[in-house]
């Protein structure tokens, strides 16, 4: 009851908003770009930090879920990114589209899917959203299209909604995001010319976290800039660890695709804490010093709190606060996860196609046949 009674007390004293100076983006083929100045306004600031807060959570909820081998399988966790997919939420519309790599976690909650339901999906667990039977590569809810397993192959399928975008004329996008481990894919490259061909109003995002698997950008790839990979496609180099500069970025490259231009390129430069996966301790082919510089220095959930903190949009304790109660919802969201049933067998074949007539599944017994259900 205190707390409440102070947060109530010391709301007046906030300010509503306050303006910030933000890095200034490297351009290809753009006479402007994004402007160097962002206004964030308290209920903004506030929901930016819960949420890449409850993101951080969670990740490290499924770390120490997969080390109790509660969690199988595959598993890319997100922590250290957050900047990148709450901001580019923050920068479209819910009816635009997104469709990602294997490191999903973190869009998945961004475009509305609640966190029991990411754990429990983690677990293999009927309550998961896509009922247990995706795992940690394969998360989807309405316009988010994955997680997706193959290196890149998700790169082809984004332009293809943007292509259906374009078709049905609702002035919806298409956000196709890979990593810098698949930028040199040439499916990539194939994709990038049909986009351009056809102007389609999709932006190609590669969330540069500097090392593709256990390949560090530099042994990778003979150009390190992405953004200019495009080449006749323009391009957007971004600070991915702000999440005020990815939010005008992709604010200005949704208005660019929206006007008919065709698509546009943006290179996020961020990194991710954790190894390339569970499989990885990460500290093979970098230093626990460098990741140690990169927390202490360009953290993204420590900028935003120190932004806030020193322009009077909250409070320490405020903060605190929000702290307390992302890690309660992490936990409730694991009891769940670890005590809901697994799906019967009988729902093996479930949801292999949409609409579809029923049609006869083989399962893990050859002899035995399950009816598929749409």
């Amino acid at each position: 009851a205190s707390r409440v009674m102070v947060a109530s007390r010391n709301y007046a004293d906030f300010a509503s908003e306050a303006s910030f100076e933000i890095k200034k983006c490297d351009l290809h083929r753009l006479e402007d770009g994004p402007g160097t100045t962002a206004v964030m306004t308290r209920d903004e600031g506030l929901h930016y930090y819960k949420t890449m807060q409850t993101i951080r959570r969670m990740e490290l909820k499924s770390d120490q879920l997969y080390k109790q081998k509660i969690i199988r399988g595959f598993c890319h966790l997100y922590d250290g990114q957050e900047a990148c997919c709450v901001g580019i939420e923050a920068a479209i519309q819910p009816t635009d589209h997104v469709i990602t790599a294997y490191r999903a976690h973190g869009f998945t909650y961004a475009r509305g899917v609640p966190v029991r339901e990411i754990l429990a999906e983690l677990t293999g667990r009927k309550g998961g959203c896509v009922k247990g039977k995706g795992g940690s590569m394969h998360m989807y809810t309405k316009n988010f299209y994955g997680g997706n397993g193959i290196v890149g192959a998700q790169v082809p399928l984004g332009a293809g909604i943007a292509l259906a975008c374009k078709y049905f004329g609702k002035n919806e996008i298409c956000l196709t995001l890979y990593g810098d481990g698949a930028a040199n894919q040439g499916q990539i490259f194939e994709t990038y010319n049909m986009a351009a061909l056809w102007k389609l109003p999709c932006i190609f995002i590669c969330e540069n976290n500097r090392y593709g698997m256990g390949t560090s950008v530099e042994r990778a790839a003979a150009s390190t800039d992405y953004y200019k990979r495009g080449d006749f496609i323009p391009g957007l180099r971004v600070d991915g660890m702000d999440i005020l500069c990815v939010r005008e970025a992709a604010k200005f490259a949704a208005e660019y695709c929206r006007s008919g231009k065709g698509p546009i390129l943006m290179e996020l430069q961020t990194y991710r804490y954790h190894g390339h996966s569970m499989s990885d301790p990460g500290i093979s082919y970098r230093t626990r010093e460098e990741i140690q510089e990169v927390r202490s220095k360009s953290d993204p959930i420590t900028l935003l709190k120190d932004r806030m903190i020193n322009n009077n949009l909250a409070s320490i304790e405020e903060l605190k606060e929000i702290d307390v109660a992302v890690r309660k919802e992490i936990e409730e969201a694991a009891q769940f996860a670890t005590t809901d049933p697994e799906p019967p067998l009988e729902e093996l074949g479930n949801h292999i196609y949409f609409n579809e007539p029923p049609f006869e599944v083989r399962g893990p017994n050859q002899w035995i046949r399950y009816k598929s259900v749409s």
